[in-house]
């Protein structure tokens, strides 16, 4: 730790700076009291001694003065990589374009778009009726978080007839938003309102009716759609009782309707509502059934379904309406292949597209009325593809975005008909120069043969000879892939001769749904031994250098690289986790706490004893031992409504009381956020430097 203190400025790139006063360095980390507490399951008790850090209240006071003890002994940690933290941020500004503006997108006879002002943390909501004609400010984010401590619009909607917008705001961070409606010609807002909502809200055709999702008061879930009639009282549209699925609601692209969407983890069921009768009962579009996953769109006379019935992977079929029960009325129209994973589609009246991955990769798909379907192309050795679903059904052009390790954000449009693609929009990066950088995409194997690709990005001039820093970023787990976009914050540390990779391991579906299948349930330890295997390959390889290897998640991705610091810690100079779910049995046995019932099918019911048994062999929390660990710096926000504050509360304490070194372990709570922590994109950028110069110091300093 003193060495640490010391070598900061070395990190800092400034003058050599006076010993702090002993006060300062001795700066010594809160110690939490350990109280005996038994976690009670059907397979027997377990001693939890930090279970009293939970206060769900958030009011408790020795729970509030031991996570300010630890907020004050990280900045005492941190008051030395200050200087360095403010250049971070200063070179991640440098690259931003602060007057930035969306591509704007065609709706109901208005160009919509979302736009910035320089100085301001938060966008601004607009529209337009011609291109060049007079902006018309739907919603002014800086405006509504003026006095705010937390504050992000979840979505927002339009009438039909243009005159009323509805939206969802969530000022706690907690993920439980409230609606509100406003007149557009007069700005009043109106008093119709609910809360304890999901983001999402949309419109029936009259104008009047909205539905949003509501969330049960304990555990969070979305199990209801809401029926608010402006003026009038909140009912129930559609409940679902089985806690294994989250509720959502959508409308199709033609509005002809809305839809309630019921997503377990491995299946799912669609009901239908009028939107011209948003009064009728929602009706059963195909019943659920073990294994089947679909989602719909509609679009003048028939049903368009991605559905995985017919192969793991997908396939997207129309049929006519009434037939979606009858699979020999089916059409398709991008088959199932066993090499390629189809994720979302977009449904248009001259043509089908939609977003696959295949090799790890996402691309966009064609499939136009009268010509043979068609890949759009990439320019980069590892890049990211998104289809972008614009609303208007009578396009001629499919749009998309494209990101790469070494590119900023683009959008583009390609014509079914000639293929020609046009660009609509480059991120303007200010002080950043492309031709400096070079990505890669490997395959590294894992210890059962599997190869898992890795993507990497690098300055051309920094040595392949075993001397680079390298941070290894992973997530794994809900089918959900890890893209390799361009990242101007990460930008800092390649400019400073890091190498910075992605390991899509198992549990993500880069390589199709049997890739998330191998790391999920009774072979979630999989990603664990994948992210290993891809740094033992790197440093092998000469990417890295032995002792200079870092790794950073959030969420199931902190969870990641907290098993892996219990499973080889000496492989890890250092690691970031952000709100990292640490604590899995004891939170799977409580099915108050969100992320659980619905939860079951992704980590295990921990009520069987064989799924008790594995998720306790790899639970950081129950894992943590006398033994070495790297330099950690842990963030979590006390409003978290998906991984709760307390999960790296006790993570931390447990750790603090058992590894046997000396290396820096730093645990940030943030009083006033949720899961996804700050909301404002200057606050955002501060966040992350805090987190890289804590990197680039401990790098600096050694171990």
């Amino acid at each position: 730790m003193w060495r640490w203190l010391l070598l900061v400025a070395v990190a800092c790139s400034a003058p050599p700076q006076a010993p702090s006063r002993p006060t300062e360095a001795v700066a010594k980390p809160p110690v939490a009291a350990r109280r005996p507490h038994d976690v009670v399951s059907p397979h027997g008790t377990r001693s939890d001694p930090y279970f009293w850090l939970r206060d769900d209240s958030h009011e408790d006071p020795e729970v509030l003065a031991y996570l300010e003890a630890e907020n004050a002994y990280a900045r005492a940690m941190l008051a030395r990589t200050k200087p360095l933290e403010d250049t971070l941020v200063a070179e991640a500004r440098a690259r931003l374009d602060e007057a930035s503006t969306s591509v704007p997108v065609l709706e109901d006879g208005y160009y919509y778009y979302e736009r910035y002002e320089p100085g301001k943390q938060h966008q601004i909501y607009a529209r337009k009726q011609t291109l060049d004609g007079s902006e018309e400010v739907l919603l002014d984010g800086n405006a509504l978080a003026a006095g705010k401590k937390f504050y992000v619009i979840g979505d927002y909607a339009v009438s039909r007839d243009g005159k009323l917008l509805a939206w969802t705001e969530d000022l706690v961070g907690r993920n439980q938003y409230t609606l509100r409606v406003k007149n557009l010609a007069t700005g009043q807002l109106l008093p119709d309102t609910a809360s304890n909502l999901a983001p999402s809200v949309v419109w029936a055709n009259d104008n009047k009716t909205l539905f949003v999702v509501g969330r049960d008061a304990t555990s969070l879930r979305e199990d209801r759609v809401i029926r608010h009639v402006l003026g009038g009282p909140d009912e129930v549209a559609y409940r679902e009782d089985d806690a294994s699925y989250y509720v959502d609601v959508g409308v199709t692209k033609s509005h002809r309707y809305i839809t309630i969407n019921l997503d377990a983890t491995t299946l799912s069921e669609t009901r239908l509502i009028d939107a011209d009768k948003p009064a009728s009962p929602p009706a059963v579009f195909l019943p659920r059934k073990d294994d089947r996953i679909y989602e719909v769109e509609h679009l003048d006379d028939r049903f368009v379904v991605r559905t995985n019935d017919g192969g793991d992977n997908f396939r997207i079929v129309a049929m006519p309406p009434g037939k979606q029960g009858d699979p020999r009325a089916w059409q398709t129209i991008v088959p199932h292949r066993d090499d390629t994973f189809i994720e979302d589609f977009a449904v248009y009246r001259g043509f089908i597209a939609a977003g696959v991955r295949r090799d790890g990769l996402a691309r966009i798909r064609v499939v136009p009325a009268n010509r043979p379907a068609f890949e759009v192309d990439a320019s980069d050795p590892t890049y990211a593809m998104s289809l972008v679903a614009t609303p208007d059904p009578a396009t001629s052009r499919v749009r998309y975005a494209y990101d790469s390790l070494t590119s900023p954000h683009t959008v583009f449009e390609v014509d079914p008909a000639t293929g020609k693609r046009t660009e609509l929009q480059r991120e303007r990066v200010p002080t950043y120069d492309p031709t400096k950088y070079a990505s890669e995409y490997v395959r590294v194997p894992a210890k059962d043969g599997a190869q898992i690709p890795v993507s990497l990005v690098h300055k051309k001039t920094t040595p392949r000879d075993g001397t680079a820093p390298l941070l290894l970023l992973g997530y794994g787990a809900y089918g959900d892939s890890l893209d390799p976009e361009f990242d101007r914050e990460r930008t800092s540390l390649v400019d400073r001769g890091w190498i910075v990779a992605i390991a899509h391991v198992r549990g993500g579906a880069e390589l199709g749904d049997a890739w998330y299948e191998a790391g999920r349930l009774l072979a979630k330890q999989t990603t664990f031994t994948d992210f290993i295997a891809v740094t033992e390959f790197l440093v092998a390889r000469s990417y890295a250098a032995r002792d200079r290897v870092f790794a950073e998640g959030g969420s199931a991705g902190g969870l990641l690289v907290a098993a892996v610091a219990n499973m080889r810690p000496e492989l890890y100079r250092g690691m970031i986790a952000w709100v990292p779910f640490v604590d899995v049995v004891t939170t799977m046995l409580d099915e108050s706490l969100p992320l659980v019932t619905n939860e079951y099918e992704e980590w295990g019911d921990p009520r069987e004893k064989e799924a008790y048994d594995y998720m306790l062999a790899y639970s950081p929390y129950d894992n943590v031992r006398a033994q070495a660990y790297p330099a950690l710096y842990v963030r979590t926000g006390i409003s978290d409504g998906l991984v709760p504050y307390h999960e790296p509360a006790k993570w931390v304490a447990k750790l603090r009381a058992t590894k046997t070194d000396r290396n820096l372990l730093l645990f940030e709570t943030d009083m006033n956020a949720g899961h996804v922590g700050v909301t404002g994109r200057y606050d955002s950028i501060r966040e992350e430097a805090r987190a890289y110069a804590f990197l680039l110091a401990v790098a600096a300093a050694g171990r």
